[in-house]
């Protein structure tokens, strides 16, 4: 979509800023005002301080990964793929996953096809940007997040939700590297191959977003009955622990 031209009293400004209702925008060539609309109600949810007196054996978690075309948003990398499962304390919700592919818009490199199998063809037939981050959000909800080395997947996912609705990630995060570099400080590394095998956790399908997500959630399953043992029960004394690391 090739954004209108500014001006006419500011209205595209206006409705950027989400003061534009949803109707008058589409008609301005905006479709995607309802989206935005939702991620950002959605995102003003977040954070809510009675989310860490929640035990973690009751907590309700999205375990995601996402498949890129590179490690650099900031020089134009996009997302290509989604992939999340729900769990409820260490219980793996195996029926509610979420996989979508995403039209980047540009070219798949080519040992990013080999690493991930995604072809330029299977993007260019994806939805957008907009419609994918919007039905992951829309799986998500208000759960708190679990990634491995969180912070790739949180500066593409800021990325994206900066370009399509100028907002920030507002959800927790919880990261399993920095969980295993708390409970395994002496370890010489924390890559996700290397933990998945020492807790004999098979692993298969490795860099497709869905399967990622799915051997994350049982490393993080894996990792509960350590915590447990240190009398950290609720999400609050997880981070607490995990700043000092």
């Amino acid at each position: 979509m090739k954004e209108p031209v500014r001006g006419v009293n500011g209205l595209w400004s206006t409705f950027r800023q989400g003061g534009m209702p949803s109707a008058i925008a589409s008609v301005m060539g905006a479709p995607t005002a309802q989206h935005m609309a939702f991620i950002r109600s959605l995102m003003r949810e977040q954070r809510r301080p009675e989310v860490l007196s929640i035990p973690l054996t009751k907590l309700e978690t999205v375990v995601f990964d996402l498949e890129t075309t590179g490690f650099a948003h900031q020089h134009g990398d996009e997302i290509l793929s989604f992939g999340a499962v729900r769990m409820v304390g260490e219980e793996i919700v195996s029926e509610e996953q979420f996989y979508s592919l995403v039209n980047c818009r540009k070219l798949v490199p080519d040992h990013i096809t080999e690493l991930t199998g995604i072809t330029q063809e299977m993007t260019d037939e994806a939805p957008t940007l907009m419609n994918g981050l919007h039905d992951f959000m829309s799986f998500v909800g208000g759960r708190v997040l679990i990634a491995h080395g969180s912070a790739h997947d949180k500066a593409f996912l800021n990325a994206a939700l900066w370009k399509t609705s100028k907002i920030n990630l507002g959800h927790r995060v919880i990261d399993t590297m920095m969980i295993a570099r708390w409970l395994e400080p002496q370890r010489g590394g924390y890559g996700l191959d290397e933990l998945l095998l020492d807790r004999d956790i098979p692993i298969k399908g490795r860099h497709h977003a869905l399967e990622d997500a799915l051997m994350t959630a049982k490393l993080w399953k894996s990792f509960l009955d350590d915590i447990s043992k240190r009398r950290v029960d609720t999400l609050g004394d997880l981070y607490a622990h995990l700043s000092h690391c």
